[in-house]
């Protein structure tokens, strides 16, 4: 959460003192994102099946002749879908799902809850739970005294928004596992983030106790933090943006630049891939070089790095340096969608290749273990295998040498910094382990030519050897896969994929985006035309929330744009007519979490900081920015012009909060260009103009096919400006328009490319 929110809640007084020996989790600090606090991990050893969470459950037929709880080897979650919920079906503890049935038992008994959120992949998550969720006597505590909770945060991210907010004006940082204790109405009065199994065994009976002694102080504690957080969400508004605010946010990302290692602040370090995307249209827009040079440094540090995975392709969460050797080891959809499509556009600004590799290996990554039979893409690969955080890719020089042999292990491991003691420390003792994790100190190019071996035969000799260690870590224990396919993270990669296939001509990446598109709109996608959040096993469910109807749009809009197929342009509309009609605003401008008729939580939050994600109100405004163009239709440009004067005063106290949100306002602010091609999208003629437009780096501007001259071409239902927009003497033909007026329209790829040249701003 960023600070100036923080300055602005009122002062949260907490009567009821409890202190912790220790407490750390996977945490969201000050700049949202998520921070290691790690301490020895007492359950290192253990594998993977020597706890409960990870048994395998029993068949749906069993499931089903099972009673309402669960039974006595089970509780109420092996009914449920999640694959985090799941873990935790064995648990002694009496757990629910979120619910109406658990609060009505909590009122009934006048028991406060115990409230536990967290994720698949997240290692302090699985670390609590082998320690306290297991454990019997703490079991015993919670279900005497509570009515408890399990919420997976992915699924219900408007439950993880409120209580992480919670969280975060409580103890001055949030992270995951979060552990909050409410009242039967929801309201919380006690939050923390990791407790170890001695903190639980005294934290347990000290809130049963305030709940039945000091209740009154507890209350007071929960209206402190209700009225905190209808403070919080009345700080947005502040006034109309413009251009200055794109150059306060440059100077912020300037300030904290490193400019040793790349990337924002010391450590930890994360990809923040919208800051690079946004930092691309700034130079775009000004030409500013250290803008350029930011990008590309980052994006060339990260890749050397171990924080990407050097032998089987995709990068991991996030460092635990400065330098990015040492990842926190999960791999998440979202984060691969992000860090490709950042390096796709470098690719397209620079014309380095390099960039354009890192984008395909990522993309390549994720066609091979997130993408399911079915089409849809899967949410993540855990951190951890057989109980320890990245075994699964980290190797000894022993190791290195049993599979490459002694002279090919001596060359790959001087080249990925391997030491005999290891390059991976433990996080508390900071004692070498052993174990080295694969990076590389400089670009292969410049070390081949340091050796005086040829750049070709040296990458060639790389990868062979990279490809034998392939294959001899797919026989080690692999990290869990968490296999939910959800509706918000497909849309970024939808995007990701269909970008790319438009910029390279590449069909394999279309098919795969295609595909997946169509997977959410078969699956996900209800006949009333509402969204739904989560797919698995066959299964869907789950009321969308905003991100999944921003995110999935956007990707449907960039689908468009890749394959010219109208249907993807006229369901993005639709879509986003709908999102409007559940969620917008009206009288405050921007989009709330949650639709209208959905459950009532603490506060109808609104979320506009760009975290590891970005938020749904700024895909949201970029979304409208674009269709006011594609459709000429400026009722969504007035919406656009809303959503930024709602959160106007957030931008104001935190200028590099929104990044996403400052790309469509450089959109709108921008001269933007709507191409219209005329001409069947199957023709050379057609496909080499296609070519001279996608290969360009053109951040506003919006790519519409008139096919035919027909009067029922199907673009004129959402595009009715393009009528006039024809073919001349039969040919393929180009407009390039501003605002719907056009320049002279062309028909050759050397005219169009000086005209487009010429637009520039």
């Amino acid at each position: 959460m960023p600070d100036g929110f923080r300055k602005g809640f009122t002062k949260v007084i907490l009567y009821i003192s409890f202190s912790v020996p220790w407490a750390c989790s996977e945490t969201e600090n000050s700049s949202g994102n998520v921070e290691n606090l790690q301490r020895n991990d007492p359950f290192a050893e253990l594998t993977a099946n020597q706890h409960r969470g990870r048994l395998p459950l029993p068949s749906p037929d069993a499931i089903g002749q099972l009673p309402e709880n669960g039974g006595e080897e089970f509780n109420r979650l092996v009914f449920e879908s999640s694959p985090y919920l799941l873990q935790h079906a064995r648990n002694p503890i009496d757990w629910f799902p979120w619910g109406e049935e658990a609060f009505a038992l909590a009122k009934k008994e006048d028991k406060p809850v115990f409230l536990s959120i967290g994720y698949t992949t997240c290692h302090w998550c699985h670390v609590m739970e082998r320690e306290s969720f297991e454990d019997e006597k703490v079991a015993e505590l919670l279900n005497q005294s509570y009515v408890c909770i399990k919420v997976d945060r992915e699924e219900r991210p408007d439950v993880d928004h409120v209580y992480m907010s919670v969280t975060q004006m409580m103890t001055g940082r949030g992270g995951w596992p979060m552990t909050v204790i409410l009242s039967p109405e929801k309201v919380p009065f006690f939050a923390g983030t990791y407790f170890p199994k001695s903190s639980m065994l005294q934290l347990v009976p000290h809130f049963a106790g305030v709940w039945k002694e000091q209740r009154e102080k507890a209350e007071e504690v929960g209206e402190a933090i209700i009225k905190s957080l209808h403070e919080m969400q009345e700080g947005h508004a502040g006034g109309d943006l413009n251009a200055s605010y794109l150059t306060r946010c440059y100077e912020k990302l300037d300030g904290t630049f490193d400019r040793e290692h790349g990337g924002f602040g010391s450590q930890p370090k994360f990809p923040t891939c919208h800051s690079l995307s946004f930092l691309l249209r700034y130079h775009h827009r000004t030409g500013e070089p250290h803008a350029l040079e930011m990008v590309e440094k980052t994006l060339r540090e990260i890749r050397l790095g171990g924080v990407y995975d050097q032998i089987g392709l995709g990068i991991h969460r996030y460092s635990t340096d400065a330098e990015w050797l040492a990842p926190h080891f999960e791999k998440m959809l979202y984060d691969q969608a992000l860090f490709a499509i950042a390096n796709l556009e470098c690719h397209q600004v620079t014309g380095d290749d390099s960039y354009l590799q890192a984008c395909r290996d990522t993309l390549n990554y994720v066609a091979r273990n997130l993408t399911s039979e079915a089409g849809g893409f899967y949410s993540a690969e855990d951190a951890d295998s057989e109980g320890e955080e990245g075994k699964f890719y980290v190797w000894t020089e022993e190791q290195l040498r049993e599979v490459l042999g002694k002279e090919d292990a001596e060359w790959l491991g001087e080249l990925y910094g391997f030491e005999p003691e290891g390059n991976f420390l433990d996080e508390a003792s900071r004692e070498k382990t052993g174990a080295n994790i694969p990076h590389l100190d400089r670009p292969i190019g410049e070390i081949a030519k340091e050796r005086g071996e040829s750049e070709v035969e040296f990458a060639r000799r790389l990868q062979k050897l990279r490809e034998k260690l392939f294959q001899a870590r797919k026989k080690r224990i692999p990290p869990q896969k968490d296999d939910k396919v959800l509706t918000d993270w497909n849309g970024l990669m939808i995007s990701a994929f269909a970008r790319t296939a438009r910029a390279l001509g590449d069909e394999s990446y279309l098919a795969i985006a295609r595909e997946a598109a169509d997977f959410c709109l078969t699956n996900l996608k209800t006949d009333e035309g509402h969204l739904l959040k989560r797919w698995r096993l066959g299964k869907a469910g789950l009321p969308a929330h905003l991100e999944d109807y921003a995110f999935f749009s956007q990707g449907l809009l960039d689908l468009y744009e890749a394959t010219l197929a109208s249907e993807y342009l006229i369901e993005a509309k639709a879509l986003t007519d709908t999102t409007r009609s559940l969620f917008e605003d009206r009288e405050n401008g921007g989009f709330f979490l949650t639709a209208e008729d959905r459950e009532p939580l603490l506060v109808r939050a609104k979320e506009i900081y760009d975290g590891a994600i970005p938020s749904g109100n700024s895909v949201m405004a970029l979304n409208l920015v674009r269709l006011s163009k594609f459709t000429g239709d400026s009722t969504y440009r007035e919406c656009a012009h809303s959503l930024f004067s709602a959160f106007a005063g957030f931008l104001q106290k935190n200028p590099q909060g929104a990044e996403v949100l400052l790309q469509a306002l450089d959109f709108e602010l921008a001269p933007a260009l709507e191409i219209v091609v005329c001409g069947s999208p199957q023709t050379q003629q057609t496909q080499s103009l296609l070519r001279t437009v996608n290969q360009r780096f053109l951040p506003a501007k919006v790519l519409l096919n008139r096919a035919s001259d027909d009067s029922d071409d199907p673009i004129l239902t959402v595009a009715p400006f393009v009528e006039n927009h024809v073919q001349i003497n039969g040919q393929a033909t180009v407009y390039v328009c501003q605002n719907q007026t056009c320049q002279f329209p062309q028909t050759q790829p050397e005219a169009l490319s000086e005209q487009l040249l010429q637009s520039k701003p």
